[in-house]
């Protein structure tokens, strides 16, 4: 079957996402996975997908059209399987490390053959940390170290990430972060040209509606004032280029061990979303994780790849997805079939450490 998002970017060699930059926390509130589930996740780098596992569903079926995205699944699968929880943080990138390479070659042994043909010829993505490999991480990392010392120095920047009161957060955001310079570099740097050529691709805007740059600049407020940003782990990535005291779902200690012993649970598939249940990979779901997969197609595109879901999904499935640019809702494209849990969405949303998007949409599936 056809993929409309396939017809317009490459997703044949670029390793887009070498992290999930959707929290976890929120995704796996919203599906609210029971134990001997079935759930399919769009792979990304891995990280949301193996969160889920922390939720004993009996599979998770792990697809993505891009095979470098599933080489950094199978390599973080790897890391689980081998490597002590230290040194899955030290080849992340979220610790310093000096024996990244040593750590690649333990690991190494678990990938394979295609995965590792992907990684071995890409050494010094190893040794800077896998959580850095991709090109949207490439795009952050030269908002890091080119357009941040321009406008704050690093003792501002560690302030920032302190912990505050609530009061404080605005009080300090507004005071001696905001500033005009702030806004104007940033409002560059992250305007839908530069995102689209340096970070994403450019037919990912395709169905785009308002300013990126606006939209971008009103979430990093809320997510470094409203919300508290030394919990943050994708505001320290940013700033830092690294996770420090924060760390996303799959990377906490309390994760690992649950991660690793149902990581026999977990499967993945080079293929379309919308083809999944055909030649008898999978005959039903319970919970799913979309991403942003409709971000990329058009409104008909998300009915026809809804219909299908609706098709062979359990009574009372559950999907969750974000929105970025584009307003998509599955309740509006297919009222009989598809129920948002509007108040639950809005609540989860307002909690988002994530804070690249403007909707989290959690639905249900009622025929």
């Amino acid at each position: 079957m056809r993929s409309e998002a396939a017809e317009h970017a490459d997703f044949q060699s670029v390793l887009r996402y070498a992290q999930c930059w959707e929290d976890a926390d929120i995704l796996l509130e919203g599906l609210d996975i029971q134990p001997g589930d079935t759930c399919l996740s769009v792979a990304s780098a891995g990280d949301n997908t193996l969160s889920l596992l922390t939720r004993f569903p009996a599979r998770v079926i792990a697809i993505d059209l891009n095979p470098a995205q599933l080489a950094a699944l199978e390599l973080r699968v790897a890391a689980y399987r081998t490597l002590s929880h230290a040194e899955l943080l030290e080849l992340i990138g979220s610790r310093p490390s000096t024996t990244r390479t040593e750590l690649y070659a333990k690991a190494r042994a678990a990938l394979s053959t295609q995965a590792r043909s992907w990684w071995d010829v890409r050494p010094g993505a190893i040794r800077d940390g896998i959580g850095g490999a991709g090109k949207f991480e490439s795009y952050l990392s030269l908002f890091r170290r080119l357009v941040l010392p321009l406008v704050h120095s690093r003792a501002l920047t560690a302030s920032l990430l302190e912990r505050r009161s609530a009061e404080e957060r605005i009080a300090f955001y507004d005071t001696k972060w905001d500033t005009p310079l702030w806004r104007s570099l940033f409002r560059a740097f992250f305007s839908q040209t530069v995102l689209g050529r340096l970070g994403r691709d450019p037919s990912f805007f395709r169905y785009a509606e308002g300013s990126v740059a606006e939209h971008l600049l009103a979430r990093t407020k809320h997510a470094l004032a409203t919300l508290e940003p030394a919990e943050n782990p994708y505001a320290h990535w940013i700033l830092l280029g690294t996770h420090g005291s924060a760390l996303p779902h799959a990377l906490r200690p309390e994760s690992f061990d649950v991660i690793r012993d149902n990581l026999d649970r977990l499967e993945w598939h080079r293929k379309p979303l919308e083809s999944v249940f055909e030649n008898g990979l999978a005959q039903s779901f319970d919970r799913a994780n979309l991403s942003n997969v409709f971000e990329y197609v058009s409104e008909a595109g998300q009915r026809e790849m809804l219909n299908r879901l609706a098709d062979v999904a359990a009574p009372g499935a559950r999907i969750a997805y974000w929105n970025m640019m584009v307003p998509r809702s599955g309740e509006r494209v297919l009222p009989d079939r598809i129920r948002t849990l509007t108040d639950l969405s809005q609540r989860l949303f307002a909690l988002d450490k994530a804070f690249f998007y403007r909707a989290f949409v959690v639905e249900k599936v009622i025929c």
